[in-house]
């Protein structure tokens, strides 16, 4: 997992105590299924088991392998559509190709992140590389989906290619846990993502028998997904394992726990992706790739996707 790891935690930003802060019970925790999706790669769906109502603004996280892949296996999701929300690709392992209908275009791997607004609309692609299509090798990340309020709907397409170098870096308080902050902002550091709605979005590694404790906006929803290891999260302290995500209930501390023994694939602890944001309670209307408001709206996505009035990809640009 080549996230950035500094060689010593304890140079970090460190995240205050907040101790007497009241801290954020568990309300569910559930099992993310397994789906195929693009060419027939299979993703955990992290936000399958849960109310999504609790989970806004986020609609969406699917977690990709990890799968070791051989020469000629490697898929991905060819040229598609998306309206409405936004598209936030974390790559850990792998490399990953975006290209899009205005323009945007890049290739992420080993902690890099590509944020695309669909906005108004937009054709995009998400590919493997040709040398790992062709060499094979491992291929693990995540894709969130992250809603747009209705004023926000049309905003022009936007592409950020934000690279492993860039994500804010901070520590526990004890140096025990390390995070990854891809936007928002904890303990005064910022993640580099521009996003439309507030959210906060980080990836955490917790040493065997360590702590993470940190203050969470009381405004924003938490939600918690275990990427790989074992541990407890939450007031009360509850079990939890990989594949699994938690929601949390209110409060202003979140803390989250890893086990004292991990097996050995997972020596360096547990590996948890953290999700903030401040609810848009609007109603939703969702037909596949498009997110809107309501049915009329996405009648008019289809119409404008098969008019071509999303644009399409150049052929010419490379796609290797």
């Amino acid at each position: 997992m080549p996230a950035i790891t500094p060689a010593d935690a304890t140079t970090l930003v460190r995240l205050a105590p907040v101790e007497d802060a009241p801290t954020r019970a568990v309300q569910h925790i559930a099992d993310a299924p397994s789906f195929l999706e693009g060419e027939g790669f299979k993703v955990r769906r992290a936000t399958a088991g849960i109310d999504l109502a609790l989970a806004d603004p986020f609609l969406m996280l699917d977690h990709m392998g990890a799968v070791e892949y051989a020469p000629g296996e490697a898929k991905g999701a060819p040229d598609h559509p998306h309206r409405g929300f936004e598209t936030v690709t974390y790559m850990l392992d792998g490399k990953m190709r975006h290209l899009d209908s205005h323009g945007g275009g890049g290739v992420i791997t080993d902690g890099a992140t590509q944020w695309m607004t669909a906005g108004s609309g937009v054709v995009h692609s998400e590919m493997p590389t040709q040398d790992l299509l062709d060499g094979g090798g491992l291929f693990h990340g995540f894709q969130l989906w992250v809603n747009l309020p209705a004023a926000q709907k049309w905003a022009d397409p936007r592409y950020q290619d934000l690279e492993a170098a860039d994500v804010g870096l901070l520590a526990s308080t004890d140096a025990g846990a390390v995070v990854r902050l891809i936007a928002g902002e904890l303990g005064g550091v910022r993640g580099p993502g521009d996003t439309r709605t507030p959210i906060t979005y980080g990836h955490a590694t917790i040493a065997p028998g360590a702590r993470l404790r940190t203050a969470w906006r009381s405004d924003f929803n938490a939600l918690a997904y275990v990427v790989s290891g074992t541990g407890s999260v939450g007031a009360e302290a509850r079990p939890i394992h990989e594949g699994q995500i938690a929601v949390f209930g209110p409060g202003e501390a979140l803390e989250l726990r890893a086990a004292g023994s991990q097996d050995a694939r997972h020596a360096a602890g547990m590996d948890v992706l953290l999700l903030g944001g401040l609810p848009i309670r609007e109603q939703i209307a969702w037909y596949g790739p498009f997110v809107m408001n309501d049915r009329q709206e996405l009648v008019q996505a289809i119409e404008d996707y098969q008019a071509g009035r999303m644009g399409r990809i150049p052929p010419d640009i490379a796609r290797s």
